[in-house]
């Protein structure tokens, strides 16, 4: 369909209209916007936020201004194995923890602006209505098969185990906490019988197999469908996404299972499935279709016609349930649409390193919106402009705040600042009409107007960095528009002239608000307080005759405020405090067990004494070991230590070390070594040499 927009100029500013065309494959009457539902079992970090719900945001607050029929919905996830591993960590029931997280994350998003239609549970009754439902018409058709396997079992909790309570060693990287779906260090999918030692998270004990039966989803079955509607009919979509997908599909599906054995979700609607229940991948999706049937009695438009566009935003390790999975669930059980998008991003790592809830290595939205309030517009700001969205990328604190203080700063609040305190200044805080325009008016004019056809289109495709320059652009050129024309000098010879300057540039100001208010809503609500004007449309983008003459602006505030450097170093502390505790627990982790006991006369017989290390070199030939010769007190003797990999010899020669001095010899390349100099083994350090606090006469015994 070809769409012709017509931006007009007003006629003080007798700018003739200028006439663009875009185009659209297809009109649709509404618009379904779904996020991907996050685990109730912690608050919401960065992460989740670049590659999620603030891409999800800026696209529907652009819809809505576009003056489209859409709804965006939400929802805590309350049924993952994450939950029960966390309830069962603190000694409490998985109820009181979904509700717990459930609140702190949707206070969290209501804070940062996040405008969901509504934000749901998968614990509400009308989601287990909706899903046993879901299921249950499944079911009765037949689209299932069942299977009997062998599945891990703590004998001794008495329980089935989920692949995320199983722990051991990822066959990858080599990482001793991976689980049994995914390794958190590496990123890899994994599979319990993958894991090197596995072991139970819930008793630490070795677990068996036992025989258990579970319902599958045949996506084999849906293989054709799925390489139609996606490779064939969907090769807009972003590249990592429809690569993943192929990816999928060239390997192959298999059945998935939509049940477990669990004590936590919605129990499995079928006679002889005690102690089942629904899958949470199987679960959560329709938790979209639930919460748009609390918001709504009109929710069928929003899932069953085809006149409505239905995106999904997730992050990449959800692309295979929202592309693959959820469709082939839509497709079998029939009458609803199907996704015309899923834009997924890809991941923000944090400080050069990946985030990690367990590791508590994230900035957190509750804690954030504590530590800066007001400054809920610079996260959305520094998140879109560094958003992860065709690759990963990286949230440092100094780009936080170079794009803070040198972007938001100096350029938007500089200008809207200027433009407003010049009105206030020059003409009591009435607009001034527009007089005579120049070459470069009107070169500034068109230029303006040239944006918002750039500004739409990357929007519609998802390239939410690229719109989030075009808003900006607004204020660039009006910064410069400022700059360039030097009003406060031309005023005194050229009052009349100033007239139409601070008139375009409190147009452009205007234009700013619209501009930027998807990406940045508070910052846009506070220049049209400060502008004392409504809201303008959409169409109105491009305008030049937004505020009429005469009109009286409210006070000029400042739109942002620097951020110091101590603000900063605070909040790199407080990462440094997660790292330091990270590395102690994993050195405390590393702790060897205790050994078998001795009686204190087999302690009595070692003769540990102070000695002082007066001579050090290598042996040659070998990269670890050293040749000391240590006075003991007693006489002088060598000692070969396998320590040159931490310490060169001139570093060792005066120091006092202790020496297990009737330890019988032995011949080390030839050499004859009396002795064994005692080390700490620090898992995180190595070897570290222990030696007293004072100086001690050679020979004093330890004991």
């Amino acid at each position: 369909m070809e769409q012709i927009t017509v931006f007009t100029v007003g006629a003080a500013c007798r700018r003739p209209a200028l006439i663009f065309k875009s185009f659209m494959a297809k009109e649709f009457k509404r618009y379904l916007i779904t996020s991907a539902l996050p685990y109730a079992n912690g608050p919401v970090h960065i992460g989740h936020l670049a590659g999620v719900y603030v891409p999800s945001d800026i696209y529907t607050r652009y819809l809505r201004l576009r003056g489209r029929d859409v709804i965006s919905v939400c929802g805590s996830d309350e049924h993952g194995v994450p939950i029960t591993i966390k309830a069962r960590k603190e000694g409490v029931s998985p109820q009181v923890i979904v509700d717990r997280y459930h609140e702190i994350i949707k206070e969290s998003f209501r804070r940062l602006g996040i405008s969901f239609d509504i934000y749901s549970r998968t614990s509400s009754p009308t989601h287990y209505r909706t899903a046993s439902d879901f299921f249950r018409k499944l079911y009765d058709e037949g689209k299932f098969i069942e299977r009997t396997s062998m599945q891990y079992y703590d004998e001794e909790a008495q329980t089935f185990l989920a692949d995320r309570y199983i722990v051991g060693t990822c066959p990858r990287c080599g990482n001793e906490r991976a689980y049994g779906d995914q390794c958190e260090q590496c990123g890899s999918t994994l599979s319990p019988d993958e894991l090197i030692d596995p072991h139970s998270a819930v008793s630490g004990s070795v677990p068996v197999k036992r025989e258990t039966k579970h319902w599958y989803l045949p996506l084999d079955r849906y293989e054709p469908f799925l390489r139609e509607w996606i490779l064939e009919g969907h090769k807009e979509w972003k590249s990592n996404v429809y690569g993943q997908c192929k990816s999928w599909l060239d390997l192959g599906l298999q059945p998935r299972a939509v049940s477990r054995d669990l004590d936590w979700g919605i129990p499995v609607p079928v006679e002889g499935a005690e102690g089942k229940v629904l899958y949470v991948w199987f679960d959560a999706p329709i938790g979209y279709i639930s919460a748009t049937k609390d918001l709504t009695p009109d929710w069928e438009k929003y899932w069953k016609s085809e006149d409505t566009k239905m995106v999904h935003f997730i992050g990449k390790d959800n692309i295979v349930f929202h592309c693959i999975v959820f469709p082939s669930m839509l497709k079998a059980h029939g009458g609803y649409i199907l996704p015309e998008n899923v834009p997924a991003n890809e991941f923000l790592n944090l400080e050069g390193d990946k985030i990690s809830t367990s590791r508590n290595w994230a900035v957190w939205l509750h804690e954030y919106l504590d530590d800066f309030p007001g400054k809920e517009d610079v996260l959305r700001y520094v998140l879109c402009a560094n958003a992860p969205e065709t690759k990963d990328n990286d949230f440092t604190w100094k780009d936080f705040q170079a794009r803070n203080n040198n972007e938001l700063v100096a350029v938007l609040g500089n200008f809207v600042n200027r433009a407003l305190v010049l009105t206030k200044k020059y003409f009591g805080g009435r607009v001034p009409a527009c007089g005579a325009m120049t070459d470069y008016d009107r070169a500034t004019v068109a230029e303006l107007q040239g944006i918002r056809s750039e500004l739409e289109g990357n929007i519609e495709n998802f390239r939410f960095r690229e719109a989030l320059k075009d808003a900006m652009n607004f204020a660039r050129i009006g910064n410069k528009y400022l700059a360039d024309t030097e009003p406060w000098k031309v005023v005194k010879s050229d009052p009349a002239r100033v007239e139409t300057i601070l008139n375009i540039a409190l147009q452009i100001t205007a234009n700013v608000a619209v501009a930027i208010e998807p990406f940045m809503p508070f910052s846009s609500e506070k220049i049209l307080r400060m502008l004392a004007i409504e809201r303008p449309t959409w169409d109105d983008l491009g305008s030049m005759s937004v505020i009429a003459a005469g009109h009286e602006i409210g006070e000029p505030q400042l739109l942002f405020e620097k951020i110091e450097d101590d603000v900063i170093e605070r909040q790199l502390a407080k990462l440094a405090a997660a790292k330091a505790a990270n590395a102690a627990a994993e050195a405390a982790s590393h702790v060897a067990e205790q050994k078998e006991e001795v009686s204190f006369d087999d302690f009595s017989k070692m003769d540990i004494r102070i000695s002082t290390i007066v001579a050090a070199e290598k042996v040659a030939k070998t990269k670890k070991l050293l040749k000391l010769t240590v006075d003991t007190g007693i006489d002088r003797r060598t000692i070969v230590s396998g320590i040159a990999e931490y310490f060169k010899p001139e570093e060792l020669v005066g120091r006092q070390v202790p020496v297990l001095v009737n330890l019988a010899p032995r011949e080390l390349k030839g050499i004859r070594s009396e002795g064994m100099i005692l080390m700490a083994e620090d898992a995180v350090r190595g070897l570290v040499m222990m030696r007293p606090e004072e100086k001690v006469t050679d020979g004093s015994q330890v004991g």
